[in-house]
């Protein structure tokens, strides 16, 4: 069957996924709706659908229901998804459909405006191997015009008798914070108006009746591709329909020109309850956007617990010999390397080592990780200047500013404005050499501060696109060098980073307790050989909390391991069990990585093949606290699993009915690591 066909009796698309359909419908005058989001449909079944309801001519109708991208013009009172004014001020586009094409799973509706020269082209896009649908829309006018809202999208699941909205929020070291709740009637708005995806909000939503859970129920999701400020309207009438639009920008911004196209707002329909809708994603993630996520990701240390600002050349020439007897396979220098940086009030923007505390450059200290058997990277925030810096001096320009106003420094930085072509090219250029004279294999790509003062205008979209452009010239380039996204820890977590990075720095807070909400949230959406995860010191350097080794690496296997603790103080046995429990995560990271991720209570559980991880966790409970067996799932009921620690056979059937009991320590915070193969019969 092919994934996209049309009924041109009826005017109608029927869009096939494996398991879903999605057929979009023209109203008499051209609107494009959707007519069905959910299960599966045959060509006779679409064709039996309902079509679109007609305008009652009332005041009082709810107008704009189920279209796929919702104007200004006539009797349509909900949040536009665009709005669009034309030379003389006529607002909105009134609807005139022009043809289609398709190509393969590529489906492109062309419609144009009655009266003005603009072409607004709806853009779908199925893949054979995922339930996911890329939407995203062009504009093409031949006078300029200007926009005030450009959404990629707007996305309208069926009537249900209930809703509830599951989103993201939290701040920073404290990011992904998983909120459920029932959206009130009228409009819910989502939204980072800083300049970057922020720690606040995350652009993703699933919407299910009330009744879904992990294992089962109906869910409908959507994910927006963009490392900017972005904003998505979710809608609920009094009338019992609900729907979202979403896309780049907030209110209050204006583009001028003839031509946009935005980025990718995709949606998923699920039938097998949130966890169901997160493997799709993570499958989706991990096949089409992120550029090497088949490589297994490696353990990599990270220097800047260990000294912060007090960066030289025989520190880290100690700290790499003990990241490598712990196992790290990557040596990353973090902040301080370079100009007049040793603190965070000078030196950003000279991207050369200082002289003082490298003397010969940073080539002894790369060729000691090579020789210790470790890749190399550095941190690096390229689209940041201090004030006091030689870069700053010569072009204060360059920063986003108003020129009537005193100069707002967040973190005693300015932001760039990568927006400015001369901008982008000086970054490319000495990241370009930066990375080739040194043959660097890891950058780890920061942002610590957002937009202030920023011009209501193309800029707000012209920097995230040059970041963009930045990124996929230096991979290019260099195709062996693999790069994190960082912003403050996860304030830059999205699709349209992730398709341009390896890994995502998921947050400032290494706190093993509190990283388990943040990775909670993280993997509603977004996949676990992604999630950059640090074993630190304890007490923890942010909240003061003391848990045991095993409980900090246990927390961090549950995504990309990485160390990043004062490794000069760690005593030789504390060093000897990092190595020992790093050799334990090497034996189970593919199964991590590449695996199906499924969310147990306390627990989650990996499964790759005939390998099922479990990494459960339990906090501090009163005494005599029965232990609760822990049931796994998505096992074969009819096979048996081998304990690869105990030996112990078990029952798949019995695994997921009765469960198990995790053999946790008696401490305040504990964990446990199970390792099952199932057993060939």
């Amino acid at each position: 069957m092919s994934l996209v066909t049309f009924d041109a009796a009826r005017r109608r698309w029927l869009l096939s996924t494996p398991r879903t359909s999605y057929v979009v419908g023209l109203k008499d005058d051209d609107t494009p709706v959707c007519l069905h989001w959910g299960p599966r449909l045959n060509a006779d079944q679409a064709a039996a659908l309902p079509g679109p309801a007609a305008f009652m001519g009332s005041s009082f109708d709810e107008g704009g229901t189920g279209e796929e991208l919702l104007t200004e013009a006539g009797a349509r009172f909900g949040a536009a998804s665009l709005q669009i004014r034309f030379p003389g001020g006529d607002t909105g586009i009134e609807w005139r459909y022009t043809g289609h094409t398709i190509d393969a799973g590529h489906l492109t509706l062309r419609l144009r405006d009655r009266v003005h020269p603009a072409e607004v082209s709806l853009h779908y896009r199925l893949r054979p191997d995922t339930d996911v649908i890329e939407r995203w829309t062009e504009i093409a006018a031949e006078e300029p015009v200007t926009l005030l809202r450009c959404d990629s999208a707007a996305w309208n699941p069926p009537p249900l008798p209930g809703y509830r909205l599951s989103h993201a929020t939290g701040g920073w070291a404290a990011e992904n914070t998983l909120r459920r709740t029932e959206p009130p009637v009228g409009e819910t708005v989502l939204t980072s108006r800083r300049g970057i995806t922020s720690h606040q909000a995350n652009p993703w939503l699933m919407i299910d009746a009330g009744e879904a859970a992990e294992e089962h129920g109906e869910v409908w999701s959507a994910a927006l591709a963009w490392s900017g400020s972005w904003r998505i309207t979710v809608a609920r009438t009094p009338g019992g329909r609900l729907s979202w639009t979403g896309g780049f920008g907030h209110e209050g911004l204006t583009w001028q020109g003839a031509a946009w196209t935005t980025p990718v707002f995709a949606g998923l329909y699920s039938t097998g309850g949130y966890g169901a809708a997160s493997r799709t994603w993570h499958h989706y993630v991990n096949e089409h956007v992120r550029p090497a996520a088949r490589e297994t990701r490696p353990v990599l240390y990270n220097s800047w617990e260990a000294v912060g600002f007090e960066v030289g050349e025989e520190s880290q020439k100690r700290l790499a010999a003990l990241a490598a007897r712990a196992g790290a396979e990557v040596f990353v220098m973090d902040d301080a390397w370079f100009g007049g940086r040793t603190s965070d009030r000078a030196g950003l923007g000279d991207w050369w080592p200082n002289p003082e505390r490298f003397p010969g450059g940073l080539t002894p200290l790369i060729e000691e990780v090579h020789r210790l058997g470790m890749r190399f990277g550095l941190w690096v925030e390229p689209e940041m200047v201090n004030p006091d810096s030689d870069l700053y001096r010569a072009h204060p320009d360059w920063v986003i500013h108003q020129p009537g106003r005193e100069r707002t420094e967040l973190r005693h930085q300015l932001f760039l404005d990568f927006s400015r072509p001369e901008v982008a090219d000086w970054a490319h250029k000495w990241l370009h050499r930066l990375v080739g004279e040194h043959a660097i294999d890891f950058l780890k790509w920061d942002c610590n501060r957002t937009f202030t003062q920023a011009d209501p205008g193309e800029m707000w979209a012209g920097h995230v696109r040059a970041v963009y452009s930045v990124l996929d010239r230096l991979r290019a380039d260099h195709p062996h060098l693999r790069v994190e996204a960082c912003s403050g820890g996860g304030g830059r977590t999205d699709l349209g980073m992730m398709a341009r990075t390896d890994q995502v720095w998921t947050s400032d807070n290494t706190d093993a307790a509190d990283r388990l909400a943040i990775q909670h949230g993280f993997t509603q959406i977004y996949p676990a050989g992604a999630m950059a995860a640090w074993v630190t010191d304890s007490p923890n350097p942010l909240t003061g909390r003391r848990t045991s080794a095993a409980y900090r690496f246990h927390v961090a296997m549950a995504g990309v391991l990485g160390l990043g603790g004062d490794l000069l103080n760690w005593s030789e046995q504390e060093l000897d069990e990092a190595a020992a429990l790093v050799g334990v995560y090497k034996d189970i990271r593919d199964v991590v990585q590449h695996g199906e991720l499924r969310r147990l209570r306390g627990a989650v559980q990996y499964t790759l093949g005939d390998r099922v991880v479990v990494l459960a966790y339990k906090g501090p409970a009163a005494f005599g606290t029965p232990g609760v067996p822990l049931r796994l799932s998505g096992l074969d009921p009819d096979a048996r699993y081998r304990d690869e620690d105990t030996g112990a056979v078990c029952h798949g059937l019995l695994l997921t009915s009765r469960g198990l009991i995790p053999p946790f320590p008696h401490d305040d915070y504990a964990s446990a690591l199970i390792r099952l193969r199932k057993e060939q019969l």
